[in-house]
């Protein structure tokens, strides 16, 4: 008895601790939850590794530790999560951990895998704007490969162990937002990295490109919020910055945990930033960031998730009324914007959008991308390769683009910070001009022989001519479409042809390839009863006075007639040569009958089937003059009788 009861006694004190460490772990998992459902990412971080450090794993914790990681921009360790979510037995998680999986592979450079993962979320989700664009473009590691090596780049020394990122132009200043530490004593740190809020700084810049100590901006725009993201008018007397919910100049958070980014706009006053107000389409549901101006100022370029948003942040545009108001937010299209992060916008003199986005096929984490947008229909956007992308976060690009030097920020190793804002210089300028290659063959429709020196026209769906070409020897052609998605007709044109043409349907800037177009040849044959002779326009085949070999000035005429020939393969004719009158008759029937025979073997010869040719002598029973038995003539008249015919009989 007394052993059953220790025994229960020590069942008991299991049951209790194992009860007890359930109840440890629930703590540790609600917490975790709680800080990964606040935006306190890195607290969740140190929460869950915890558990898994204790033997803890589910689906839940490896989900939302890639997810936490992913946020904070350290993709290496979001893969190795998404990994093991996906190595958990029938995992069914939405197809958006697909994409992040794909993408966060990039960053330790096996794309082989990435594309494994992306090929698997592109089958689930075909109406995905980022599927359509990697099926679409599944060379386009080679393509970046072509745009690279296009800059110089050098990290700046005004960088800091924390992050510095989005540059902007301020007269001779550079202006930019840190979370460096200044020695301050600060009350509070943003969970969601466990960084200061970032703060505005400036540094000046000289010719020689030489940096000056950086220092903080003024205290009417620096808050106990983040600050980042400006863009200045040109004259310096208003400024567009990017600054989270506050109230009172203190950070705020909305219902949900998140504290949104507005739009804010300062003008300068006696050295003073002042008039200081929020743009009238920011909202407490929704955020409005990082801003660029027009060239003529007219236009105001940001990110935003508001309604009418693809993915997680587009890039909107609005106008700039001349009394100060604004229009109304416009969505750039999902030619530009995709399910994923499109943001830090930047506009050149020469309209060229720069944009920072993670949903176009890059190389990893955020690339920068350029589009020209003077043509909304034919916007061809391009990866500006290596050295400005890494397989990390590249982004906040700028361009003084009559100097082609600029600044970006970037998350890649081998920095100073987290993020470090490098210079740059363009050596080479981008190709922003969208081309299809157009490449086929024109041929002869009854022979299928190809047609050199054809020209070829190329007309888009406005009737507009775009390009133009010319067949070479092989009858092959290559020539241009503009970026336009949609219908080309490609017109082919030769001498003695009818025109030819052939539509093709092309995907913008994708090549179409093996375009053959059919030319049927005009039939300008003669009709039969005509004499090729006279039809040709060519010399009479004449013959010496009793001979009836070819001379060698009758060839040149003859071989017109058998270019003829070859040119109209049905045609048949037949051979009549006749003779002067003087000799008897019989003679020169013979005689002509002799030269006939003569002509229609050189044909023979030269390639022309017996079938096509008949021949016959006429003697001198058909002179072209007077010059018959017993009448005078001088001996070039009779050399006008002593000649072939080539009648057309067929």
């Amino acid at each position: 008895m007394k052993y059953r009861i220790n025994n229960i006694k020590c069942l008991l004190v299991i049951a209790l601790s194992f009860g007890s460490m359930l109840n440890a772990q629930d703590k540790k998992t609600k917490r975790a939850k709680a800080d990964f459902n606040s935006y306190a990412y890195a607290e969740a971080i140190e929460s869950y590794e915890e558990l898994v450090k204790e033997g803890y794993t589910s689906e839940e914790i490896h989900k939302n530790l890639g997810d936490a990681y992913y946020q904070k921009g350290d993709y290496n360790a979001s893969a190795y999560w998404y990994e093991q979510l996906f190595a958990e037995p029938q995992i069914n998680v939405d197809t958006e951990y697909l994409y992040k999986y794909a993408q966060t592979l990039k960053s330790s450079g096996n794309y082989e895998l990435s594309h494994v993962w992306m090929q698997k979320f592109a089958e689930q989700k075909k109406g995905d704007i980022r599927a359509f664009k990697f099926q679409e473009n599944k060379d386009y590691l080679d393509k970046i490969k072509e745009n690279s090596q296009r800059y110089d780049i050098k990290n700046i020394p005004v960088n800091s162990a924390s992050a510095d990122f989005a540059p902007s132009f301020f007269g001779e200043q550079l202006i930019f937002s840190t979370a460096r530490d200044t020695g301050r004593i600060l009350k509070s740190v943003h969970k969601w990295n466990n960084k200061p809020f970032t703060n505005l700084y400036t540094t000046k810049v000289t010719e020689n490109g030489e940096f000056s100590v950086a220092e903080r901006l003024s205290k009417k725009l620096n808050k106990k919020t983040h600050e980042s993201s400006t863009a200045f008018t040109k004259d310096g007397s208003t400024v567009y910055f990017t600054r989270n919910n506050s109230k009172n100049g203190n950070f705020l958070r909305d219902k949900e945990g998140l504290s949104r980014l507005k739009i804010y706009r300062a003008t300068l006053n006696d050295g003073e930033w002042e008039d200081i107000m929020e743009l009238p389409f920011n909202s407490e549901n929704y955020s409005v960031a990082h801003p660029t101006l027009s060239n003529d100022e007219k236009k105001l370029y940001f990110a935003s998730d508001m309604p009418g948003t693809f993915g997680q942040s587009d890039i909107f545009v609005v106008d700039i009324n001349e009394d100060g108001t604004f229009g109304t937010p416009k969505n750039l299209g999902n030619e530009i914007n995709t399910e994923s992060r499109e943001t830090f916008p930047f506009i050149t003199e020469d309209e060229v959008l720069y944009f920072a986005s993670d949903g176009h096929p890059g190389l990893g984490g955020l690339d920068i991308f350029a589009t020209k947008i003077d043509d909304m229909d034919a916007l061809y956007i391009l990866n500006v390769g290596e050295p400005l992308n890494s397989v990390q976060d590249d982004f906040s690009f700028i361009m003084d683009q009559k100097l082609k030097k600029g600044y970006f920020a970037s998350s890649r190793e081998g920095g100073v910070g987290s993020d470090d804002i490098y210079s740059f210089t363009e050596t080479r300028p981008l190709d922003l001009q969208c081309r299809t290659e157009l490449t086929g063959v024109v041929r002869d429709g009854k022979t299928g022989e190809p047609l050199k020196d054809a020209d070829i026209k190329v007309y888009n769906s406005k009737n507009e001519l775009v390009s133009g070409s010319n067949t070479n020897g092989t009858g092959m052609f290559t020539t241009e479409g503009n970026c336009a998605k949609g219908n080309y007709k490609i017109l082919a044109f030769k001498k003695d042809y009818e025109e030819g043409e052939k539509i093709v349907v092309t995907e913008k800037g994708k090549d179409f390839n093996d375009i053959e177009i059919i030319l049927t040849q005009i039939d300008k044959s003669a009709p039969v009863g005509t004499d090729l002779a006279k039809y040709l326009n060519i010399d009479p085949i004449y013959f010496d006075f009793d001979e009836y070999f070819i001379r060698e000035d009758a060839s040149v005429s003859i071989n017109k007639v058998l270019a003829y020939l070859n040119e109209f393969p049905s045609v048949k004719v037949q051979v009549r040569s006749h003779t002067d009158s003087r000799a008897n008759d019989v003679y020169n029937k013979n005689l002509s009958a002799k030269r006939a025979k003569a002509t229609a073997d050189y044909l023979i010869k030269k390639g022309i089937s017996s079938d096509r040719i008949t021949y016959e002598g006429y003697g001198e029973t058909a002179l072209v003059n007077n010059c018959s038995n017993n009448v005078p003539c001088s001996k070039e008249s009779h050399q006008l009788n002593r000649r072939s015919e080539f009648i057309v009989v067929e």
